[in-house]
């Protein structure tokens, strides 16, 4: 069984020590004192993320946070993606697939986006509500590694909103940056 606060620790310390230096990574993740590391799941996610809203502009801690995607699964969705795109000539059709939709894709104005009934985060099972959207940011970062590799081309991701801070769902828009569909 893998210790997924443990994974959490060492994707988060990577990615702020990529953004700043070692140091920075060991007090946010851990505190000066080192007491971090005896907090329960949900009190160690809300301290860590407060560190790092302290240390940081919002647009660092952004990359940073989208840095930290976990990549659980992401060759099966990977491989959903492409099956969804084969289906479809353009973003109205693959947002309106069925299999699309059961996964949560879907298009409205010619824009997709992908929704989430539940929060898919392991590490906030236990965290009743989140003060900021912070530590969400990193399912920017993952969809945003899907659907380049599905689509070849650049995507930006937007949080628009999400279960943890009080929102029915969790949603992002996809915006590619380039022809998705030829």
């Amino acid at each position: 069984m893998f210790d997924i606060r443990k994974i959490q620790e060492q994707v988060i310390y990577a990615a702020i020590k990529s953004a700043s230096n070692d140091e920075t990574a060991r007090e946010i993740i851990f505190e000066k004192d080192g007491r971090a590391g005896t907090e329960d799941n949900p009190t160690w996610v809300k301290s860590t993320m407060k560190r790092l809203e302290n240390h940081f502009d919002k647009s660092v801690i952004h990359e940073i946070r989208r840095n930290c995607q976990c990549g659980y699964g992401m060759d099966e969705k990977l491989a959903l993606v492409k099956e969804l795109m084969a289906l479809s000539s353009n973003a109205e059709e693959f947002g309106n697939l069925d299999k699309a939709q059961a996964a949560g894709i879907y298009c409205e104005n010619g824009e997709l986006y992908l929704q989430f009934l539940f929060c898919p985060c392991p590490m906030l099972a236990e965290v009743d509500r989140l003060a900021t959207n912070t530590w969400c940011q990193c399912t920017t970062g993952y969809s945003k590694v899907l659907f380049e590799k599905a689509f070849a081309c650049e995507v930006d991701v937007d949080l628009l909103k999400s279960i943890k801070m009080g929102d029915e769902k969790c949603l992002m828009k996809i915006i590619p940056q380039g022809p998705v569909w030829k």
